[in-house]
């Protein structure tokens, strides 16, 4: 398959090397130092399983010098998805899929806001992955994954295609019958985790150790739980439980990439985590006290993130 990888991050960069590596035609779209050491050295990722380099890579920053593609795996933040759709429109042709691999739940509806819902399937991942440097992605652990699918739930040749390539390339693939519920059951332990993280500035073993702060964990995912449930998401009974079962088996340094951005002074996906559950919940009804409180708190910090507000720290 000729697979366009808008977003060559820690995501991106693991499975589009994987990808490359087993021999489907991949384009990287990149910028700035990333771009150009990727373009010298090719792209250099460091897994527990050794090295792989993806020398020469085909990497553009402008996306109308790749052509249309087959599939386009969307790797950017979540507040990038609008642009990134715009971005990706000279790479789609008539047949072409576009799947997004953010943690949250709006992704896929914005893109078919700019692209066409046609063209659209629902997607998650997990991996522990990040951008060490221009041109090196380091990836630790075990667990690396995507799920994808077409957002009405059919089977198509489109996805099972796409999920063969990943198989192919030894990348652990699933096509579940209903995608928005798995992006649903996916967002209920990961912005939890990612927003009491976040307020509380503590990593995993200590906020779900704490009596107080593991109650508020489970109040969050009941809150999403409740919102996705009034959305008419199928979220199947015991999807909090499932959530705080991964919370518990995390490592007890572990935090989220929310959580480490707040902490730098970096802009976050707190709009698209956290607020989204204030503003989906809002729309159907449902009160989200606890998600607001954590929204509430953290704004001021990413609002000066974004150079929206000053104030010394």
């Amino acid at each position: 398959m000729r697979i366009a990888i808008f977003g060559t991050g820690g995501a991106g960069g693991y499975f589009g090397a994987q990808l490359a590596r087993a021999g489907e035609d991949v384009t990287f779209i990149a910028r700035g130092e990333h771009l150009r050491a990727i373009r010298a050295r090719g792209l250099r990722v460091e897994t527990s399983k050794g090295e792989i380099v993806v020398h020469p890579a085909r990497a553009f920053d402008d996306p109308a010098q790749v052509g249309v593609v087959d599939a386009v795996i969307v790797g950017v933040k979540t507040w990038q998805v609008p642009e990134a759709g715009r971005a990706i429109r000279p790479m789609i042709g008539p047949e072409t899929i576009v799947v997004p691999l953010q943690n949250g739940v709006e992704a896929a509806s914005q893109l078919a806001d700019v692209v066409g819902a046609e063209h659209v399937l629902g997607g998650l991942c997990a991996t522990m992955s990040r951008v060490a440097g221009p041109g090196h992605i380091s990836s630790i652990g075990e667990v690396h994954f995507v799920k994808f699918g077409e957002l009405d739930g059919r089977p198509s040749e489109r996805a099972e295609r796409l999920r063969q390539a990943f198989e192919r390339a030894g990348v652990k693939a699933e096509v579940p019958p209903q995608i928005e519920a798995a992006v649903w059951e996916k967002f209920l332990f990961v912005v939890p985790y990612g927003g009491v993280g976040a307020v509380t500035r503590a990593p995993a073993g200590v906020i779900r150790a704490l009596p107080e702060t593991r109650r508020m964990l489970e109040a969050c995912a009941r809150e999403i739980f409740e919102v996705a449930r009034a959305r008419g998401v199928a979220l199947a009974n015991g999807a909090t439980e499932r959530a705080m079962a991964f919370i518990d088996s995390l490592a007890a340094s572990g935090t989220t990439s929310l959580q480490r951005d707040v902490a730098d002074g970096k802009p976050s996906e707190l709009d698209a985590w956290n607020g989204a559950v204030v503003h989906l919940g809002r729309e159907a009804g449902v009160p989200t006290p606890l998600h607001e409180f954590i929204y509430h708190s953290l704004l001021p910090q990413e609002l000066r993130a974004r150079g929206k507000v000053e104030f010394p720290t």
